[in-house]
């Protein structure tokens, strides 16, 4: 399969200022992808991006990934209603190490550069710039950007003259990049558009020669509509302290019917025959999930790792009742300790519900002990004991308290 049909049969084709898509499959190019250091860690949405940029890498083109560290200074407005808060420089150095870190990881065994824009623009002297890139750029057109009236039209909350210069900021970045790295190609998600074509436009006058942009859709839950990765609890992050590993694998693994395959094409590496087995396999036996737990077993081994990924699916086990809790390592029981209340072994059984919050009194407790309510490691409790070694307490189908 040839890059331009691998992106089209993933899903990863939108906009484009290229003639013919397949201009993808003939000589290797240099492209560049980035991340603003907004958070120490990408979320699934990055993330998809990043999946896409595997494939330009696969089909042998040369890879620029991009740490956002003067971009990151300012915010990118698209898709935000309101001016963003500066961050301070400590807190986006800091999440620029994190982000480097996980093209570290996603992009592990293939050929690539991390480069960060600060480098460029640090000793860029204000006049320098209007000079070398406002000039060159039509307030017209950036006028006419929806997210640019959406700011400043009727009922907007306006826009300061920084996050408006985003786009001039961006659009240098490409112009650096194709003077000093060759880069040709630039690739984002779709609500990028308008910033890549800023690049594309000043590298059009600067040089007389073309560039060009390829973007992929924003993914879509197919289960709600909204953008994918958007939970109760905020964004799906890569990284563990923002979205433990528990959850992050659970997420995969409750992914709707209707929106595995699409997420398989996505987010995972696999074979198109594969990925078309799994499809017809939840089809006729989706209470199976086949689909979703191989969905989530390639994702948290790509984010995560091998270790983590073994970890957290022996975890599940013993919350499904498959695996024992004593089978747990140290690691492994911390792991889970992270995810369900737990208190200090030796504690009555009782009081144990109690301070986990599982029933409202001991009386309560007791009473839900005497009618086989709650089990310890997988068997009813009969009688209020003293919980003297590493337990899993059930209570019901779905609450859970650990004593270690």
């Amino acid at each position: 399969m040839t890059l331009s049909e691998e992106l089209q049969w993933r899903g990863f084709v939108n906009q484009t200022t290229l003639s013919d898509i397949t201009e993808l499959d003939h000589e290797p190019l240099t492209f560049y992808w980035g991340v603003d250091p907004s958070a120490k860690s990408m979320q699934v949405g990055n993330f998809a991006m990043a999946m896409m940029v595997r494939h330009f890498i696969d089909h042998g083109h040369k890879a620029i990934l991009l740490v956002g560290g003067a971009t990151g200074m300012i915010g990118d407005p698209d898709g935000k209603d309101e001016e963003r808060q500066l961050k301070p420089i400590e807190e986006v150095e800091a999440n620029k190490a994190g982000i480097a870190a996980q093209y570290e990881r996603v992009f592990a065994g293939k050929a690539f550069e991390i480069v960060d824009n600060y480098d460029w623009f640090k000793d860029m002297g204000y006049l320098d710039f209007l000079r070398n890139v406002g000039k060159h750029l039509s307030m017209t057109q950036l006028l006419d950007r929806d997210f640019i009236k959406s700011r400043i039209g009727e009922g907007g909350r306006g826009i300061s003259y920084a996050e408006f210069s985003y786009s001039l900021i961006q659009g240098y970045d490409f112009l650096h990049l194709f003077r000093e790295k060759g880069a040709t190609l630039q690739v984002s998600g779709a609500d990028q558009w308008g910033n890549c074509i800023s690049g594309v436009e000043i590298i059009r006058k600067l040089e007389g020669k073309p560039a060009h942009v390829w973007t992929a859709p924003l993914v879509m839950n197919t289960a709600t509509g909204k953008k994918f990765g958007k939970t109760e609890d905020g964004a799906v992050w890569l990284d563990e302290d923002l979205t433990s590993v528990y959850k992050f694998y659970q997420f995969w693994l409750n992914v709707d019917d209707a929106g595995v395959g699409q997420y398989l094409k996505i987010y995972t590496l696999l074979s198109e025959e594969e990925i078309e087995r799994l499809i017809a396999v939840t089809q006729e036996n989706p209470s199976a999930r086949e689909a979703q737990k191989v969905l989530a077993r390639e994702i948290t081994l790509l984010v995560h790792g091998e270790t983590r990924l073994a970890a957290v699916q022996k975890v599940t086990r013993v919350l499904f009742g498959e695996t024992q809790v004593a089978e747990l390592t140290d690691d492994e029981l911390v792991l889970l300790a992270a995810e369900i209340p737990t208190v200090a072994k030796n504690e009555q059984l009782s009081a144990a519900l109690v301070a986990a919050g599982l029933a409202a009194s001991t009386g309560e407790a007791r009473r839900l002990i005497a009618s086989n309510g709650v089990s310890i490691n997988g068997v009813k409790a009969t009688e209020d004991v003293v919980l003297g070694k590493t337990s899993l307490i059930k209570k019901g189908k779905n609450s859970f308290l650990l004593a270690r």
